[in-house]
């Protein structure tokens, strides 16, 4: 008998180290699912206040002096090269940091042009949030392309305010209509 239960305590220890750690934190679920299939493409009324507020931008930026030590959106950055459950993670820095720099432009000109297009940014920026899968405790830090990016956005406000505006601006159709399409076509986007 006593042969009996140290072969079952032995294979109950076996088995729970085959089946590796228990996680540390269960990942947090929100009320709402991840639905950015909407964005695939914005409406030609939405596009169109995007496009009145880049012009109005490029106008104001003509106007500074501006210079960049770096590309804070390399051409090469593509999100279809990263994997698809860290596209929702990048896009979403790539809009913090783009709400962020917007909503802190100092031309007074351009509050009511940005007006629609920074309510339109806080929607999408609100329902990407759920797409973004919650970070494990062992290991928060993401590896590879992800991390090299999101690296490079954490550093963006080291730059000047003329570089970081420029750069936005530069970025904002790429932005709702290559990266956020991606983002939104989830496994499709290759």
């Amino acid at each position: 008998m006593a042969t009996a239960r140290v072969l079952v305590l032995v294979t109950v220890v076996l088995g729970l180290t085959r089946a590796g750690p228990v996680p540390t934190s269960k990942p947090t679920t929100t009320r709402r699912g991840c639905h950015m299939d909407r964005f695939q493409s914005l409406s030609p009324r939405e596009l169109e206040a995007f496009k009145k507020a880049k012009d109005a931008l490029e106008e104001s930026l003509s106007r500074k002096n501006w210079s960049c030590s770096s590309r804070l959106f390399p051409r090469s950055r593509d999100l279809r090269l990263l994997q698809a459950w860290e596209r929702p993670v990048a896009l979403e820095a790539e809009l913090d940091l783009t709400l962020k720099v917007l909503e802190n432009m100092t031309d007074s000109s351009l509050g009511v042009t940005l007006d629609q297009p920074l309510r339109m940014l806080h929607h999408i920026h609100s329902e990407l949030q759920a797409c973004v899968p919650a970070q494990p405790t062992a290991d928060p830090r993401p590896h590879g392309r992800l991390h090299h990016w999101l690296h490079r956005l954490q550093k963006a406000p080291k730059e000047s305010q003329g570089c970081l505006e420029a750069s936005i601006t530069f970025n904002l159709f790429r932005l709702l209509t290559r990266d956020l399409k991606c983002v939104a076509s989830r496994d499709l986007c290759v």
